[in-house]
């Protein structure tokens, strides 16, 4: 295997020019009906490097070949011990392809395949990032692994593999630390909600580029899922957070995380794109096709076969109470609103959808998951019923 080790500050849009300046690992066909066995790990372990002060990380690209899959082939890497890392992406130049992993606990052993959902959370067309993202997936939060094997399946140019360890914060604390929650303003007082600031969770500021656009008003609310595992600790969601804004900025090479807000499973408001600290409302990059008239919202986790729990639908329906009645609009309604431009609504589009409506509705994606889809009506209702009150 050839091995030479990336710049991990380099942004995703600099990879075609970068040659042999990355680490790369070869690709296996498989046999049509057969599975290729795992080759043993060993050679030289890939070696994350020092990323801006704030983590490591290790961009990885996938066989020599720009082209590396004919339509309908798998190609499989070998299995690979790395750094530890914690959050794994996958992008490709051009293309359409689906991606498996598997990784090795570094407190266990290999794990068993995992798809890794398509990236559908996007800018809109014709902004700045849209031009420099690549194709890809999601990030994927896969928890302290020190190995890593990878299947591509389909036709894509020039894949890479990113490797994210975001670090160990001494603000990490698992109890929940109050610091850096950002002030109450005084307009809508009553119903803002507590949120944990950006610098809470460790935002490394200079990799935010551009100045913030504000929406002139805020006609939905997009609810969305992180896709990633369930069973995080408190203690574990700031290193989340800096794993996806990483990937967001340094890997597909956006001017900021894409979410206004996250929501974690205990129940906690995380404040997102910058803006969220305050009172303004940011363009986001989640909902391709309608972030110029929307606020998004994150929930860490994957719901497709996981049922979100009561503290975190309340999470959900403060953000969107204090959001709405900001902007007077119905939780329980819909609203008839102008696609820019999505794989679901083609640009120019007028489509009547729920004021507070799941991410799938505006995008050919499952996000934000079967079950934390099915809990929308009862989102719908905490959030009116908490704009009442604040009413009375």
């Amino acid at each position: 295997m050839v091995m030479t080790f990336s710049d991990a500050g380099l942004r995703r849009r600099d990879l075609a020019t970068l040659g042999a300046a990355v680490a790369v690992l070869p690709l296996a066909g498989l046999v049509a009906g057969q599975a290729a066995a795992a080759a043993p790990p060993g050679g030289a372990r890939l070696r994350l490097r020092p990323d801006d002060g704030a983590g490591r990380a290790l961009d990885v690209r996938l066989g020599h070949h720009r082209q590396i899959a004919a339509r309908g082939a798998a190609l499989r890497t070998p299995a690979q011990r790395t750094d530890t890392f914690a959050l794994l992406g996958v992008t490709w130049a051009a293309g359409s392809g689906r991606v498996r992993v598997r990784v090795h606990s570094t407190d266990g052993g290999w794990g068993s395949w995992r798809s890794v959902p398509a990236l559908r959370d996007l800018p809109d067309d014709g902004t700045a990032e849209r031009r420099h993202t690549r194709a890809g997936t999601e990030p994927l939060w896969v928890g302290d692994s020190d190995g890593v094997q990878v299947e591509v399946t389909g036709s894509v140019e020039d894949p890479v593999l990113t490797l994210i360890d975001p670090g160990n914060h001494s603000g990490d604390d698992p109890a929940g630390d109050p610091r850096g929650v950002a002030a109450r303003p005084q307009k809508h007082r009553s119903l803002r909600p507590r949120i944990r600031s950006r610098r809470a969770w460790g935002a490394k500021e200079r990799w935010a580029t551009g100045r913030p656009k504000r929406v002139r008003t805020v006609e939905q609310i997009h609810v969305h899922h992180t896709a990633t595992g369930n069973e995080y600790r408190r203690r574990d969601v700031p290193r989340i957070l800096r794993a996806i804004y990483r990937y967001h900025t340094k890997t597909l090479g956006w001017s900021d995380v894409g979410y206004n807000y996250f929501v974690d499973r205990f129940g906690r408001i995380w404040a997102g794109r910058r803006g969220a600290d305050g009172d303004r409302d940011t363009r986001g990059a989640h909902t391709l096709g309608f972030n110029h008239s929307s606020v998004g919202i994150a929930v860490l986790g994957s719901y497709d076969e996981v049922v979100p729990g009561p503290q975190m639908l309340a999470g959900v329906a403060k953000v969107a109470a204090w959001k709405l009645r900001k902007h007077h609009r119905d939780p329980l309604g819909s609203i008839a609103v102008t696609s820019r431009g999505s794989d679901r609504y083609p640009k120019g589009t007028v489509v009547t959808l729920p004021v507070i409506d799941g991410h799938r509705d505006t995008n050919d994606t499952a996000c934000p998951g079967e079950h934390l889809y099915a809990a929308l009506p009862e989102i719908r209702l905490r959030t009116a019923r908490r704009i009442g009150r604040s009413r009375r």
